[in-house]
């Protein structure tokens, strides 16, 4: 991951079981629903957490959290 490279957390619903990790390992982005599924606070991830998201998305038991460079592309 470079310098200057912008990146999201993006969570598939169909693929969450709600087991909570994420938000245990990045509680400064994600929360939790009433019913135990992840609400991302802000998409975007600040530099200082890159290390943490990583963490959370290496640690989703159903690989439904995953992080994605922001392009500008247009189409």
């Amino acid at each position: 991951m470079g310098l200057g490279m912008r990146y999201r957390l993006r969570v598939n619903p169909i693929a969450c079981s709600g087991h909570g990790m994420c938000a245990e390992l990045l509680p400064e982005i994600i929360e939790i629903d009433p019913w135990g599924f992840p609400i991302l606070a802000s998409p975007g991830v600040p530099p200082g957490l890159m290390d943490h998201a990583k963490r959370a998305v290496d640690a989703c038991p159903t690989l439904a959290l995953l992080m994605e460079e922001i392009t500008d592309r247009a189409f």
